[in-house]
């Protein structure tokens, strides 16, 4: 039965991290909390994972990286540096494998191979 549900809804362990995740990001100090919230919205619009687990393994590094700044009293600017853009840019860059575009890639890639090695000349 478990199954079947986990199908219909995802699954209940991704649903337990993101629910920690949310905690954790909660208990940040501001200005902290409000870094980590404005990243999260650019990193689900911008970063285009497609997995759970993959979502929840940045989302869960990102809240590791504020809450171990706000810890240590790192300024935010020393955290997102001058361009927060290009943070969350570098930062997805980490889980660029479960991107949907690198599936895009791989198909572009192998249709071109399998064509090329079919077309005219071959």
């Amino acid at each position: 039965m478990t199954n079947w549900i986990e199908k219909v809804t995802g699954s209940f362990d991704d649903k337990k991290r993101y629910r920690q995740y949310k905690a954790t990001i909660k208990a940040l100090p501001e200005p902290y909390r409000g870094a980590a919230a404005a990243c999260e919205r650019y990193l689900m619009y911008y970063g285009a994972i497609t997995t759970g687990d993959a979502m929840m393994a940045m989302l869960e590094d990102l809240a590791d990286l504020f809450r171990q700044s706000a810890a240590d009293g790192t300024p935010l600017r020393g955290v997102v540096s001058d361009d927060p853009v290009e943070f969350c840019e570098a930062f997805v860059r980490n889980y660029a494998d479960a991107q949907w575009i690198a599936k895009e890639r791989m198909r572009l890639t192998t249709v071109i191979d399998r064509l090329d090695s079919t077309g005219p000349g071959q």
